[in-house]
């Protein structure tokens, strides 16, 4: 034994750490740089094209003419006085609202669902997001196809039933139903994977101590896992009404045969991106209008993401320690 720890080599002293001046900027300032390529990127693709479509919202832009006059805030102001914006507004906000609520609160019970003792679980959380990676443009043309007025199959079901059918594209509120009825179909399953990934974070014990107080399941549910997926709750809902207020495609294409641009002969489901389409490209070539559409729908967004994060850290209990303490109660 002695033998063996004699021959073993000796153990060369560690480094000493640098110090003086180069020292404390390295570790001042190394984590800025891993940061900045970050920063730099977005400055670039991001911040400076938004800095430059405002600008732009303030000049009578032409894209087919040379000269861009400075015309200040003159379309904002016409932008606030033309009916159409308005119209196309109360579409995105319709549209939003029909689509985004039932769509959370069936992505929550779908994660719910899943997060159970089901069999061949792996295939079922595959299957739901095979929505969310199918063609938009291709969900588009079947929801299209399933909502016609003579041969769609939502009418002849509703014909089985004893009702009327119900012109889908040319009604303004059935239009919203059938587009929402898309999104919810396309974004379900992705809200809902983002849910229970959160709900298998929440450790067991809560469950067990709700259980041993006489909680049932549904007590469970709602007073240890909905609390504890506040913030999750607040990520989907931001998400949602990002791409809820930004709504181009899918509208676009349900009226595909009929002015897809403008949402139908009447304007049923012209939302705001697809008005600021309209201007700022064919058939009007105004980029100036169209920018100020585009900041005025970025306002519109920050303040429902606003709106939404206040209502939701006002609903329900915390996500913290005393959260933890008082869910199983």
């Amino acid at each position: 034994m002695t033998a063996q720890l004699e021959a073993r080599p000796p153990v060369a002293p560690a480094p000493p750490r640098p110090t003086g001046r180069f020292s404390r900027l390295d570790t001042r300032f190394s984590p800025y740089l891993y940061i900045a390529p970050f920063f730099l990127i977005f400055a670039i693709f991001g911040a400076y094209p938004l800095a430059y479509t405002f600008w732009v919202s303030l000049h009578d832009w032409d894209l087919l003419g040379t000269d861009h006059p400075f015309i200040g805030a003159e379309n904002y102001t016409r932008l606030l006085a033309d009916t159409d914006f308005w119209h196309a507004l109360v579409n995105t906000l319709g549209i939003f609202v029909i689509s985004t609520v039932p769509q959370l609160l069936a992505a929550l019970w779908l994660a719910n669902l899943l997060n159970r003792g089901l069999r061949a679980r792996t295939g079922w959380r595959m299957a739901v997001l095979v929505p969310n990676v199918t063609s938009t443009a291709a969900v588009a043309i079947v929801f299209g196809v399933l909502f016609g007025r003579e041969f769609g199959m939502i009418n002849w079901l509703l014909d089985l039933i004893g009702m009327d059918p119900i012109g889908w594209k040319s009604n303004r509120f059935a239009s919203w139903v059938a587009i929402s009825a898309m999104v919810d179909w396309r974004w379900t399953g992705y809200n809902a994977l983002i849910l229970l990934a959160a709900m298998q974070a929440i450790p067991r014990d809560l469950y067990e101590a709700a259980a041993i107080d006489g909680a049932n399941r549904a007590r469970q549910f709602w007073s240890v896992t909905v609390p504890l997926l506040k913030p999750t709750i607040i990520f989907c809902t931001i998400i949602a009404t990002i791409g809820g207020l930004q709504l181009f495609t899918e509208p676009r294409m349900f009226h595909s045969g009929t002015n897809p641009i403008r949402g139908g002969p009447l304007r049923e489901s012209q939302t705001l991106t697809m008005y600021m389409f309209e201007n700022a490209f064919a058939p009007h070539y105004n980029f100036g209008y169209g920018s100020a559409v585009a900041w005025l729908l970025f306002a519109l967004i920050a303040i429902v993401a606003m709106v939404n994060v206040l209502i939701l850290r006002r609903l329900g209990g915390g996500s913290g320690p005393d959260a933890r303490k008082g869910s199983a109660r």
